[in-house]
């Protein structure tokens, strides 16, 4: 079989990298801080909270981080100084010992033109601690238990994943917790957001990870596991005591709908054009190669499981899903029934690719990653095929990623596994609106219906539009799930909206055209 390439994005217009407009959206006028005090404005939270972009956190990102925003908007109401843990460079990554351990800043480069990592050595290395406090707590990847633990920030757990660099980095000991480093800061106002990766890296690694709801033990969690709800909910009534033991008043936001994000909406279920000149002319023979297949799945009693590809209009992808009963001993018993002279290492090797094996339907979501492995050869898969047994050129032919050798779990999150994240998102959320709205000092800001709203129309700023399409809409960075300055900026807007609501304060709103979007290479 020819190799087939899909790639979502093959030519690119024009996105805005420069401010659209010069003026800024502040009136002169009286600004007011209301009834909050925002001398001290100390912010939690993870990836988002950090300024973490294009797939990582560099000294641009950061500085465009939401609270750093925020910051500069309560300077004009008795706002005071407003600290991070700034990187090296606008090249991203880490380094530890010499070695790097984490990538580089994603830019739109090469031809055809896409997202590849930024060329460079990074230059922040986790071992040269930063003298602190800073008020910006904000640490990629942690989990809400994250924020409680002490060992996070202890450097020789680094590579063992028991600490995380980025906290390594700003943590004020290496017993130290975030909540404790975040409190110590006596704040007069706090933000904390957090919640995404209790969901986020189960959804972006394609559902490899166990729903751990109903197991009240994080320590025994994996990295990809969704956080029980109750769990949860515990962690989360400990942060809002704690940023509130001083009486400070402050803002939470709540857990966007992860499987909105361009990661799970750019990459269509069914990608396979017929127009395709690599595929197209393929068809006939491919239905032809399934059609005992076919017979055996009806005679099994699964039709649904058929594998048939148009030659009219765009076929779905061919997946695994292990929520399926595994018919593979069944596949092979049934081909050898059907004809006794069937080569029983053949019929073998089809139940084990098809016991789990169905097309994909529009409630599936292939992951962004995937749009580089659909239609290509898998050298894995032909290594297996061939250590069974299967001749060199039938090996080929059985190991083409999504058409004749099914996605594995990591590049598709199933009809199955999206109900499992909106599920935990909504528990989490509920506990969030719940534990908010018992403290009289913490307001709930609406950041899901924003994101949702991003998703369906986008959102209108003075002087145009973002949206959550992948690179067009500007509201998306180039890892498909954080945001752009322009998307952060936009963010910092909705919230200061809700501060200047309920605590009846005036602080000027920002102009998101001051703020780039997706960046080019050099």
């Amino acid at each position: 079989m020819k190799n087939i390439k899909y790639i979502a994005i093959m030519t690119l217009g024009l996105v805005a990298c420069e401010p659209e407009l010069d003026n800024s959206v502040e009136d002169s006028g009286t600004y007011s801080s209301g009834t909050a005090d925002f001398s001290k404005f100390v912010t939690i939270g993870n990836s988002l909270t950090a300024g973490y972009a294009d797939g990582t956190v560099y000294l641009e990102g950061q500085k465009n981080s939401y609270p750093n925003i925020l910051a500069e908007k309560f300077s004009f109401v008795g706002g005071g100084e407003f600290t991070q843990p700034l990187v090296n460079d606008n090249i991203g990554g880490l380094t530890l010992g010499g070695n790097q351990i984490a990538n580089t800043r994603l830019v739109l480069s090469g031809n055809p033109l896409g997202p590849n990592y930024m060329e460079g050595t990074p230059t922040t290395d986790v071992s040269n601690i930063l003298t602190g406090p800073f008020n910006n707590v904000g640490v990629p990847g942690a989990k809400s238990f994250h924020l409680l633990s002490t060992s996070y920030g202890d450097v020789s757990g680094v590579l063992a994943g028991t600490a995380n660099p980025y906290f390594v980095r700003m943590a004020s000991s290496s017993s130290a917790s975030m909540l404790g480093d975040a409190m110590a800061q006596d704040a007069t106002f706090f933000s904390l957001w957090i919640g995404n990766n209790d969901i986020l890296s189960f959804a972006t690694s394609g559902g490899v990870g166990v729903d751990q709801t109903g197991f009240y033990n994080p320590a025994l969690y994996g990295s990809n596991d969704i956080t029980d709800p109750t769990v949860f909910h515990g962690v989360y009534n400990d942060l809002l005591n704690g940023m509130t033991a001083n009486g400070a008043k402050g803002v939470v936001m709540n857990i966007p709908t992860v499987t909105s994000i361009p990661y799970f909406t750019t990459v269509p279920h069914a990608p396979l054009s017929p127009a395709n000149p690599a595929f197209g002319p393929m068809i006939p023979a491919l239905n032809a190669q399934f059609g005992l297949l076919n017979q055996v799945f009806g005679f099994l009693g699964y039709p649904e499981r058929a594998i048939v590809f148009s030659e009219t209009g765009a076929s779905a992808v061919v997946i695994e899903d292990d929520s399926l009963t595994d018919i593979s001993t069944d596949i092979t018993n049934t081909i050898l029934m059907f004809d006794p002279t069937f080569n029983p290492g053949t019929a073998y090797v089809l139940g084990q690719l098809y016991g789990q094996a169905r097309q994909a339907n529009s409630n599936d979501l292939p992951v962004l990653t995937s749009q580089t492995v659909i239609g290509q050869p898998n050298s894995d898969a032909y290594d297996y095929l061939v250590g069974l047994g299967v001749p060199a050129a039938d090996a080929a032919q059985l190991s083409i990623n999504g058409i004749t050798y099914p996605l594995t779990d990591e590049w598709v999150l199933t009809e199955t596994e999206v109900d499992m994240v909106i599920t935990a998102q909504t528990a989490y959320n509920n506990s969030i609106a719940m534990l908010a709205a018992a403290n009289d000092n913490v307001i709930l800001v609406d950041v899901n219906a924003a994101m949702n709203q991003l998703a369906n129309g986008g959102i209108f700023y003075d002087g145009g539009m973002i949206t959550s399409e992948f690179v067009y809409g500007g509201g998306f960075s180039l890892d498909g799930v954080h945001p752009t300055a322009r998307g952060y900026a936009v963010i910092s807007n909705i919230i200061l909206d809700r501060i200047n609501e309920e605590f009846d304060a005036t602080i000027p709103a920002v102009n998101p055209a001051d703020y780039p979007s997706v960046y080019f290479g050099d």
